[in-house]
Formats: structure tokens, sequence, C-alpha cells
């Protein structure tokens, strides 16, 4: 009797000093500030604010007609401006954090963040049909509603995003001047297999985008996956395109460099490039994954250390000292450039 009071008095004073914690709020912010950066970086999906110049606008899907929203800045000026079509990361929206705005305002640059079906743990999500046309869709909308330089339209992302920046590549309709594409997924049978050894969160958004059950889909996650694609090798002709990744990525980070190194040779092949050292060859790729040491002197970006730089016309390649991250000024500088 005495041993079932006691557990009652233990489970009333924490009950009590459960609500104690939580309703004030001095000691439940230094609880939670150990924790505050556990979010991956650039998948960071919680929402932010965002500066009043920056409106949200609803766009129709023009293949099922639902409503998508988007960030939009308009320039103000009456010159044409370039457009920067900035896609969130995997777990993001349209609502996420993006530092490519405030830069894009800085610039006074046409400017659109679409939620193309949002999270990508959805079946209509994960670079469907649906997600790429509302991509396509919100360009559409920007060209529309603004003065764009038709000539100069950029489309960027990371992680996620940079999963989009490759699907958009390969199947959008515009003429879009340049890509940027950092830390991609580029193949989601690899990434669900990689998830599933790493223990993180992805492996079950892949089973869900890919309406998988026990076991992984493999007809729709090759659907979804831009390495199994076929490749737009005449865009190449107009449009540049630069793959970039850091080297640690995979380790510290959740999307192998592999990826990137994979889809990069894929469009090679595709291109039917005969000169071999401007693939990244099997022994490069085994180098980099087990000792991530530079292999050659390829100089830096945004003071990081270069380790390997491929190039082949407009399509490029750049493993740069780093994690699964964007070098933000560098990226968009890179991207706007004339």
């Amino acid at each position: 009797m005495k041993k079932t009071i006691s557990y009652i008095l233990i489970l009333v004073l924490g009950l009590a000093t459960g609500i104690f914690i939580t309703q004030n709020e001095t000691i439940w912010n230094a609880l939670k500030n150990p924790f505050a950066n556990s979010f991956t970086p650039f998948d960071d999906s919680r929402q932010s604010k965002w500066d009043a110049d920056f409106k949200v606008v609803e766009l129709k899907s023009s293949l099922d007609n639902s409503l998508q929203k988007a960030y939009f800045f308009k320039s103000k000026s009456a010159a044409p401006k370039p457009l920067v079509v900035s896609l969130h990361s995997w777990s993001g929206n349209y609502e996420q954090k993006d530092e490519l705005a405030a830069l894009s305002k800085i610039k006074d640059l046409n400017y659109i963040h679409p939620d193309f079906r949002g999270v990508n743990w959805t079946k209509d999500a994960c670079c469907s049909d649906l997600a790429l046309t509302d991509i396509d869709d919100a360009i559409d909308f920007a060209i529309k509603n603004s003065n764009v330089d038709l000539s100069r339209i950029y489309v960027i992302g990371s992680s996620g995003g940079g999963y989009a920046t490759l699907a958009t590549f390969m199947k959008s309709k515009h003429l879009i001047r340049r890509f940027s594409a950092w830390v991609p997924i580029s193949d989601l049978p690899a990434w669900y297999a990689q998830s599933k050894i790493m223990g993180t969160k992805y492996a079950e958004n892949i089973l869900d985008c890919t309406s998988s059950k026990d076991s992984l889909n493999m007809e729709i996650a090759i659907k979804k996956s831009p390495i199994y694609w076929k490749t737009p090798v005449e865009k190449l002709n107009t449009t540049e395109f630069q793959i970039y990744a850091g080297v640690y990525d995979g380790i510290q980070g959740s999307v192998p460099i592999t990826h990137s190194i994979n889809f990069y040779n894929k469009v090679l092949k595709d291109k039917l490039v005969i000169d071999s050292s401007i693939y990244v060859s099997d022994s490069e790729k085994l180098y980099l994954l087990e000792y991530r040491k530079a292999l050659g002197k390829f100089g830096s970006i945004a003071g990081r250390k270069v380790f390997l730089k491929k190039q082949s016309g407009n399509l490029g390649l750049t493993i740069f000292e780093g994690n699964h991250e964007m070098l933000t000024e560098y990226a968009f500088n890179e991207l706007i450039r004339e």
C-alpha cells in the first residue's frame, strides 16, 4: 500500500513539474536550446516569416486544376528582368525559408518559390508529372504577371530541390538559361537502400511517395528518378546545367555524392561523349568515397576547396569541400551571371 501511494505521489509530482516547465518560457527555452540546430541543413521544413514584398499567389494546375500556392516577387523595373525559380527541399513546401529570396530582392529580380505538391511523402509529390507540371505552371505565371527576360530564366534548388532541378531539366517545356542543382537526389531506389542503412526518415518517405507497402515499388521509384529518364541532350546546346555536391555528403549528410556523379555520367553517356577523361571514372569515384581527398588542383569556390571538377560544354560537375549544403551566395551569383 505504501509503495502504491509513493508511485502515485511520484507520478503527480512528475506531471506537476512537466506542466510548470512548459508554462515557464525561460526554463522551456533553455531546455529546448540544445536541440535548436537538430534540423537537417537544407531540408529544414520549419516555416519562416517572409518579407512583405513577397506575395502568396495561387496557381491553377494545367494538369488537374488544383490550386497550388507560391511565394512571388515582381521586379519593380520597367525593363525585362531575369526570373529566379527556387525549388524547396524534400521536407519543405512553398513556405520554407529561402535565402535566395532576399538576394533576388536586392538585385530586383523576378522570383517565384512554388509548392509543386509540397513535402515529398505523398504520391502526388516526389517529381511526379503533377509536381513537374506545377513548376512549369509557376514559370508560366511569373512570365504572365511580371516583366521577365525570357532569355534569362534560372532554376535552382538543393537537396530535394536539387532533385526537382534535375527533373525540371529533364522534362520542362520552358527554355531555361541555367540550372543549378546542389546535393541532389537522382536515384530513388538507391537512396531508399542508403537511407535504410543510415536509419533516416527518408526511407519511409520514399515508401510513401511511391505508394509502396512493405517493400519498395520499384516501378514507381524508377518512374520518379531522373537518372532513369531519357536526357533531352539538345537542350544543352543553349542551356547551362551545373551540378554541385559536398564531398562529405553521405557520411555527415543524407545524400551520397554518387547521386551527383552518376547523373552527370548518365547525361554524358546520353550525349554520346567519347572522351573518357570527361567522365568521372570508377577509380576517381572510389578515391573520393574512400579518402574524401582532392583529385587535383581545381581551385576553390566560396572559400571551399574543389575536390573534383568536370566540364563538357554546358554540363558541369563540381565536388567541393562541404557537406549536404548549398553555398548560397556563390550559387546565386553564378546562377545570374551574364
